[in-house]
């Protein structure tokens, strides 16, 4: 019989020591992973974990996800969420149009796409994994890079515009350029040495499990934090209407991004096996 296991990851906060003495604050982040939470105990899964803000180290994170490949097994549903920063490094393998990888900005460092990817990549086929990253340059964190939806203009443009029409509480969950710049540089040696260890083997022959990734928006763009939720995690929750939602995956998406802004437009894509019974299935449902 099937199974639910759950892993949620939600930071409100990183480590300055590792981003140049930049502490990354948000609000919301923690709540969206409780949320997230309360909808797979709801469900009824058989395994539910939280992780949050200093525990949601580089280490403990891949071994989370280690331990989820290590129990999973074919037909189970592995919902992986998380909210918090989402940051850009420089693309070593040249896997990447844009010349940058996607990342997690976890508390202690920066957990790259290929690393994502790679973790997924131990899940058994017949594995289903349901994917939300609430976080900026979040389109192909699941490192769908091969078929991203891509745009043009300035970030640093983009945030001075939407944040002269939220009100002054509103954060976006993205890294600062300069921080950024300097966070890879201060530990260049560290990140280069995890992208060269990762296999390199072609990625669309690596996954053997169904990874169904809806973002918080495109790579491209930036996703904004909020009071009580993250604005993508409060829109989902909305559509989910507590439990009351019964579409598809698909239109599950399509409506979140009907109350979404237009400068914040999830994403939807599929990595690994095509199931075109999971996308079917009603989202969170075992």
């Amino acid at each position: 019989m099937a199974q639910g296991y759950s892993l949620n990851i939600g930071l409100n906060s990183v480590d300055p020591a590792h981003y140049a003495g930049w502490d990354g604050a948000l609000m919301a982040c923690e709540a969206d992973a409780e949320d997230m939470e309360l909808i797979a105990r709801e469900q009824k899964y058989g395994t539910v974990r939280k992780v949050l803000t200093k525990d949601a180290t580089r280490a403990r994170v891949l071994k989370e996800m280690d331990e989820a490949a290590r129990v999973l097994q074919p037909g189970d549903l592995y919902l992986l969420s998380y909210s918090g920063h989402g940051g850009q490094l420089p693309d070593r393998n040249n896997d990447e149009v844009d010349a940058q990888d996607e990342t997690w900005v976890l508390y202690d460092g920066e957990l790259i796409d290929d690393e994502i990817y790679n973790s997924l990549s131990k899940l058994k086929q017949g594995v289903r994994v349901l994917m939300f990253s609430d976080s900026c340059h979040s389109g192909t964190v699941s490192k769908m890079a091969y078929a991203a939806l891509r745009g043009s203009g300035s970030l640093e443009m983009l945030a001075d515009t939407v944040q002269d029409s939220v009100p002054e509480e509103r954060r976006f969950k993205d890294m600062p350029v300069g921080i950024a710049l300097r966070t890879y540089r201060n530990n260049k040696a560290m990140y280069d040495q995890i992208m060269d260890a990762l296999p390199k083997d072609d990625p669309k022959l690596t996954m053997k499990a169904t990874v169904l990734l809806i973002s918080g928006c495109q790579d491209n763009q930036l996703s904004s934090d909020g009071s009580f939720n993250g604005l993508f995690t409060a829109n989902l929750l909305r559509v989910y209407n507590g439990g009351k939602f019964r579409g598809s995956h698909r239109t599950f998406h399509r409506r979140i991004v009907r109350r979404m802004p237009p400068l914040q437009s999830p994403n939807y894509s599929l990595v690994g096996i095509p199931s075109r019974e999971f996308e079917r299935q009603t989202p969170f449902t075992v």
